[in-house]
């Protein structure tokens, strides 16, 4: 199709854009707490604990406490190096599985409290949050491989009480993440994890809190690499979402963690599409989150598959960005500090290169376009005012006083009123006046990046619709300049 004027057949790929079954797919709709999740995109893991000092990943709750005093230790760094990324929240490892708690809590005394450090570093990164405007996160391992009463109904009660006092006495929480890993205890019995307690504890004190992985918010994207599906739906079948499927694909011991970081896992898998959907009465609304480190292991060490120092390059990470923060996904960059209590200088400054990889994408936005839609019978009308709510519009034209240089396409749907968009693509008008194909899409929703493999000059950009699920409802459309 080289010539707009010529009109546009679009046939919706002889998909139907409105039936009952369509009707049944936009009727699914992200809460409150997930919409305001889904703003961050970009966030950060602190992994930090016994185990940087021990120099492993996975401690067995049997390590001398008494050797952990990183001197040097400041919370404010964290947060000062993070925000300076473009972060928006930082999510710090309470507890791992080692059960050595970076809190002050009164069910067990193998906690920070109890070392020659001596103070509470969850309060201190609380504060630190605060003073640089990052939202607070908490990870709380399920699995606690020093508690005896692992493995007993006894255990929910232990973990519920740590929870509760994390919930009461740390501030506002943007975030509970709870992990799959789960395993036999001391007195070799496997632990029946109550998660719907769990999780009305965390409804109780923070309603706003989104709760990750093993949680009803957000969805675990399947592998520790940052790689997203092509397609990346947030609606998908409720059936095939739930904490034992999780639990069966999560490590299950530290040697795991590069294969974790490199298998392909079920990231190729289609789990949205209408073909997909069909099949299920119960769907839900949980968007994809995508957890990768900067370095090769979750700790920072110098164990074979960690490269302490070295780790993913800026050039990798700012991929991972663009594919997952571009693909309808949030990245979770996990950041370990080392066994002094500092976000080492390797770690910064590949994190600096990173933020300016990103940054030199997004620079020059191109604010001066004329924005008008692509009708039904292939005609453009001037009627957008405020929010693009959509209609009987195929699309979005894009036209420029003269010709500029494009390079990057950011597109968002307003998830309101559901994800819809199913397919679109781009062209650009060349000197003829003709129409050049420059990429084909599937997914949009929170977000999607259209990164050109060269800039294209051009006064005009269309944005074709040609598969969605009722009117694609666009709440925004930014282009950028090389």
């Amino acid at each position: 199709m080289k010539h707009i004027n010529e009109g546009w057949c679009i046939t919706n790929n002889g998909f139907p854009s409105e039936d009952s079954e369509v009707k049944r797919y936009i009727s699914v709709t992200p809460s409150e707490r997930q919409l305001d999740f889904l703003e961050m995109k970009y966030y950060n893991f602190i992994h930090f604990g016994i185990n940087t000092i021990y120099n492993r990943e996975w401690g067995d709750g049997k390590e001398d406490i008494s050797r952990f005093n990183p001197k040097k230790l400041d919370t404010d760094q964290w947060c000062r190096v993070l925000k300076a990324t473009g972060s928006k929240g930082v999510i710090i490892t309470a507890k791992h599985h080692d059960g050595f708690c970076l809190f002050d809590t009164a069910y067990t005394d193998h906690n920070v409290m109890n070392t020659p450090f001596g103070k509470d570093i969850v309060k201190m990164l609380s504060e630190s949050c605060k003073k640089y405007s990052l939202k607070l996160g908490i990870y709380l391992s399920p699995w606690d491989r020093r508690e005896k009463t692992y493995g007993t109904e006894e255990y929910n009660d232990f973990f519920v009480g740590q929870l509760t006092e994390l919930c009461r006495n740390y501030g506002d929480i943007f975030c509970f993440w709870f992990d799959g890993a789960c395993g036999e205890g001391k007195n070799g019995k496997k632990q029946v994890y109550d998660w719907e307690r769990y999780y009305s504890v965390i409804r109780e004190y923070h309603p706003h809190a989104v709760i990750n992985i093993c949680g009803p918010d957000v969805r675990w994207i399947g592998n520790e690499g940052g790689r997203v599906r092509e397609s990346e739906w947030s609606v998908i079948p409720g059936e095939r979402e739930n904490n034992d499927l999780v639990a069966e694909k999560s490590q299950t011991d530290e040697s795991q963690t590069k294969e974790m970081a490199e298998r392909p896992d079920d990231t190729s898998a289609d789990l949205g599409s209408r073909q997909v959907l069909r099949n299920y009465k119960n769907l839900i609304f949980k968007p994809a989150e995508a957890d990768v480190s900067l370095n090769y292991g979750w700790f920072h060490n110098n164990r074979p598959f960690s490269y302490a120092g070295k780790g993913r390059t800026p050039e990798q990470l700012a991929q991972i960005y663009f594919n997952t923060v571009g693909g309808n996904a949030s990245m979770l960059l996990n950041v370990p500090p080392n066994r002094h209590g500092l976000i080492g200088k390797n770690e910064e400054k590949r994190l600096k290169r990173f933020t300016q990889l990103i940054s030199a994408s997004f620079e020059k936005e191109i604010d001066d376009s004329v924005l008008s839609f692509l009708a039904v019978d292939g005609e453009k009308r001037n009627r957008v005012s405020g929010e693009m709510l959509g209609g009987d519009e195929l699309g979005y034209v894009l036209s420029f006083p003269s010709k500029r240089s494009v390079s990057v396409l950011s597109l968002s749907e307003n998830l309101r009123y559901s994800q819809r968009v199913e397919q679109f693509k781009v062209f650009a008008k060349n000197e003829k006046g003709e129409y050049t194909h420059l990429y084909t899409g599937t997914v949009i929703g929170s977000g999607k990046f259209v990164m050109l493999e060269k800039p294209v000059l051009t006064d005009e950009i269309v944005i074709a619709v040609t598969q969605s699920r009722a009117n694609p409802v666009i709440s925004g459309i930014k282009i950028y300049g090389a």
